[in-house]
């Protein structure tokens, strides 16, 4: 048998426990104890040194819920405390003015002791301001003395129970997604981290003999993503000794989804660089690999690609569009700055879209000093407050007031006037910015 305290007081029950009406309801919920069957009493711990009190309470509890409740009474905090700590209530009934405690230090003392058991606060009506701070603070109710009949107190300990058990679940839910978005998030990072590794880290040089300083071509680049990863892609590689090849892509959409495709992608350039020489064809073959698997999905997707060939023995640069926006080239020996449509305005759709799409073949001069200037939508697709896009005529015209900047200046500039533009100073997609800049041409066997 247990052995109580002097001043606990338990109140005995009457044999047959009659079920409380909600359906569904367990009086258990929530409390602080181990399992225990339905029929097993409700564990109330009164903690209330008026006598009157502790006898009114328990005679409401006996007519209203015969046998529902088994009640443990105590006059002093202390001696609640210490009944707490066994871990058998399943709610708290308190007055707040007791021998030992006064005012909110009391529900403060009892909610620290036992975070998980409803508490109900016993207020008289000079309290009642306390009371409700207490309710704010983490009490389930709280009962004005002398207007408490047996069914409202019943009532009140059964939803208090309730509230606290949901209280608890919607808890444990928002500590179980707390810790999948921590998970989440590192997942992210480490996509973030893969993708990055995906870019070029060094650039090739042309010829391969040649260091950084004299190669005869020489690449920068910008990533942005808007997400943690981000849709746009793009590649350097060599094709033969003095040709280079320059693959841009723009997945639609950014976040998770977009970064698996570009990784396809960057697995599909990989795949076809014995095709490279052909720019018509080297995206002939992305698109039907691309449309192959993206047939398979439940919702559409597609991606703009660019891919350019530059010839540093012919002075030839060669190219095919996918649907992407015509990249600038930046002649400083003339002071000039035009878009490569210019030169030839032919392209095809968009990856993805269809199975068999033909990408005609384009060309224009290579200089010396040329710098050839290639982007994603996500560099001028940013709106002001009255809608009105950057664009891409008002992103040539930045360029074309740049000629002579060196490409990192550059890039630098050409962001920050396209954030300026916007009222939010952020982009709201993607922006990836790749460039070439011609040092020498120079003919030789390839």
């Amino acid at each position: 048998m247990e052995k109580r305290t002097a001043e606990e007081k338990p109140v005995g029950r009457t044999p047959a426990a009659p079920k409380l009406p909600a359906e569904g309801w367990s009086p258990r919920a929530g409390a602080q104890s181990a399992e225990f069957s339905d029929q097993s009493p409700i564990r109330v711990l009164l903690i209330e040194d008026n006598p009157l009190d502790f006898r009114l309470i328990g005679i409401m509890l006996r007519d209203s819920a015969g046998g529902l409740f088994e009640l443990t009474h105590v006059e002093r905090l202390q001696a609640g405390l210490a009944h707490l700590a066994k871990g058998i209530t399943d709610v708290v009934l308190v007055d707040l003015s007791l021998p030992d405690s006064q005012g909110l230090d009391t529900f403060a003392r009892v909610h620290a002791a036992a975070p998980k058991v409803p508490i109900i606060v016993l207020s008289g009506l000079s309290d009642e301001t306390i009371a409700v701070k207490a309710v704010h603070e983490g009490a389930q109710d709280y009962l004005v003395k002398g207007q408490v009949n047996g069914p409202l107190l019943v009532r009140a300990m059964r939803y208090a129970i309730e509230r606290k058990r949901t209280s608890e679940q919607l808890a444990r839910y928002a500590e179980e997604l707390r810790e999948k978005n921590v998970q989440m998030e590192a997942d992210f990072n480490m996509a973030r981290e893969i993708q990055q590794m995906f870019l070029p880290q060094r650039y090739p040089t042309f010829p391969r003999a040649a260091d950084l300083n004299s190669s005869a071509l020489k690449f920068s680049h910008r990533y942005q993503p808007a997400a943690a990863v981000g849709g746009d892609f793009f590649n350097v590689f060599p094709i033969t000794n003095l040709i280079a090849g320059i693959f841009v892509c723009d997945v639609m959409g950014h976040g998770m989804r977009a970064a698996l495709v570009t990784a396809i992608l960057r697995g599909l350039v990989e795949e076809l660089i014995p095709v490279a020489m052909d720019a018509g064809k080297f995206l002939s073959e992305i698109n039907r690999s691309l449309h192959a698997i993206l047939r398979r999905t439940t919702e559409p997707l597609l991606a703009t690609a660019f891919y350019a060939i530059a010839d540093v023995g012919e002075g030839e640069l060669r190219f095919a569009s996918a649907g992407h926006p015509s990249p600038i080239r930046i002649r400083r020996n003339s002071n000039t700055a035009d878009a490569l449509k210019m030169y030839d305005p032919r392209h095809g759709p968009a990856l993805g879209l269809f199975e068999r799409s033909q990408y005609p073949i384009c060309q224009c001069p290579m200089e010396p000093q040329d710098i050839f200037l290639f982007f994603t939508d996500g560099l001028y697709e940013i709106n002001a407050s009255t809608g009105e896009e950057f664009g891409q005529e008002r992103l040539l015209e930045a360029v074309r007031s740049r000629i002579h900047l060196p490409v990192d200046k550059l890039f630098d500039e050409l962001l920050t006037e396209a954030r300026q533009f916007s009222d939010d100073k952020e982009f709201d997609d993607d922006v990836c910015l790749v460039a070439f800049e011609v040092g020498h041409l120079e003919r030789s066997r390839t």
